[in-house]
């Protein structure tokens, strides 16, 4: 062993793992777990002690079960069968997965490792957002189908609270030194950590960013994700800024997670087409299926009371109506690419939407479609947000809090326990908001009420 030499980027196995930490490359493995609004949530383990742990088996770490029934500010809330002051707030366990190691070339002989949350007898926890997807991705197996998504990311680069350039540049290619900086040092530690990118570009905002990724497995897609987001921040930060990855940073501005989701069947697309053909019967039910589930699932996409300002504005580029139309950005739902590469884009999820969470609502929906063979209907012709077709997207987090708690669609697709847990995180997202007093209102009313 001493004779190899470890390896210092990207995606690594286990044996790369234990050189790497025997000759010193690698001094620290940070085990995590995908909380509920995406982050990357564990401990920082000397490198010998995890592999000492995995080496008993596959359970790494324990941590307090609040990590998956709390806020964006880590508050412990009542109001969870999962965990809360009624029982102590008990621990949970990280089994770690190995097919996820990586190093973190941003961190100092640093790797990190994705961990499926389990309760102590070793049973799932069942509103793990990671437990979710691949639930909903076995049952599509079921089904026959595998889902192969590229997500296309988007925030907001900002020096204090002001964007770094203060105008648009989408699609520009000529860049401020500091930006051109930004997008250079984000290639490249992606690449090296095992996340390539497929494009980076400026976007329709001042200081907006978007960053495309390659097709792939789906949980993969989440996984990468969650590694670039911690990246960004990193980076952004040793820049001297911030990036924020807020669904409506500014009035009129949204950011988007938008999902490039297709079906293969038997090693072959299932969504190919030829020009001027209509969709295949796996796309037709597809689309139908995220038609009919979607409006019932707000809270798994869009989480959060500032979700829904994304979509207040029309012709904003984020769908006012969930709808599907051949090549349109105003539509939920897009029918994109050519021939082999036909796939659909979900555009409902902003940038404060969890992978995990968004892509089980979408895969569940096209399941849902698919096992009861729904049929769309007609796409939205023209301007989407004048045509009107289809269900209006909720109105704010009340709306798609009660649209989800008590839909059936909902409960049938995720369970009652899994809805009332989500649900639960809405409302105290929704509470703390109404309790708040805000710089608007003192604003319109300080000297004026």
């Amino acid at each position: 062993m001493n004779g190899q030499t470890p390896k210092s980027t990207g995606r690594i196995s286990l044996d790369d793992l234990r050189v790497a930490v025997t000759q010193g490359a690698i001094s620290t493995v940070m085990v995590a777990v995908p909380d509920m609004m995406g982050r990357l949530m564990g401990k920082r383990l000397a490198g010998h002690a995890f592999l000492e742990r995995l080496d008993e088996g596959p359970r790494v770490a324990e941590a307090c079960s609040y990590i998956l029934a709390t806020n964006v500010n880590m508050d412990p809330l009542t109001g969870f069968a999962l965990t809360s002051w009624d029982d102590g707030f008990q621990d949970m366990c990280f089994d770690a997965d190995p097919q996820t190691l990586r190093v973190l070339p941003y961190l100092s002989r640093t790797a990190l490792v994705h961990c499926n949350a389990v309760h102590p007898d070793g049973a799932p926890v069942e509103v793990a957002p990671r437990h979710l997807l691949r639930t909903w991705l076995d049952r599509l197996a079921d089904l026959g189908y595998e889902a192969r998504v590229g997500l296309e990311s988007e925030f907001l680069l900002c020096r204090g609270t002001e964007p770094v350039v203060p105008h648009n540049l989408d699609y520009a290619l000529s860049h401020p030194p500091l930006l051109a900086e930004f997008f250079g040092r984000l290639a490249r530690v992606l690449n090296d950590a095992g996340t390539p990118v497929e494009a980076v570009k400026t976007e329709g905002a001042a200081g907006q960013i978007e960053v495309t990724f390659p097709y792939g497995p789906a949980m993969e897609a989440c996984d990468n994700y969650t590694v670039y987001k911690h990246a960004v921040r990193h980076l952004a930060a040793q820049q001297g800024l911030t990036a924020t990855f807020m669904a409506a940073p500014f009035t009129g501005v949204g950011s988007g997670l938008h999902m490039h989701l297709s079906l293969w069947e038997n090693g072959a697309p299932a969504f190919a087409t030829k020009p001027h053909q209509l969709p295949t019967d796996a796309m037709r039910h597809s689309i139908a299926g995220l038609l009919s589930a979607l409006p019932h699932l707000a809270p798994l996409y869009a989480p959060h009371i500032n979700s829904y300002k994304r979509y207040a504005t029309a012709h904003s580029f984020a769908p006012q109506y969930i709808n599907w139309g051949n090549d349109n950005r105003g539509c939920a739902v897009r029918v994109t690419g050519h021939a082999g590469n036909t796939h659909l884009e979900i555009r409902l999820p902003g940038a404060d939407a969890n992978p995990y969470l968004a892509l089980a609502a979408s895969i569940a929906a096209i399941a849902h479609g698919l096992t009861d063979k729904l049929d769309p209907p007609p796409p939205c012709p023209g301007d989407a947000y004048t045509a009107r077709h289809g269900v209006p997207v909720p109105r704010d987090l009340s709306d798609g809090l009660a649209y989800f708690r008590d839909s059936t669609v909902a409960n049938s697709l995720f369970g009652s326990d899994v809805v009332r847990h989500y649900a639960r995180a809405a409302e105290a997202e929704r509470d703390e908001h109404r309790r708040q007093v805000t710089d608007i209102e003192r604003d319109r009313g300080f000297d004026r009420a």
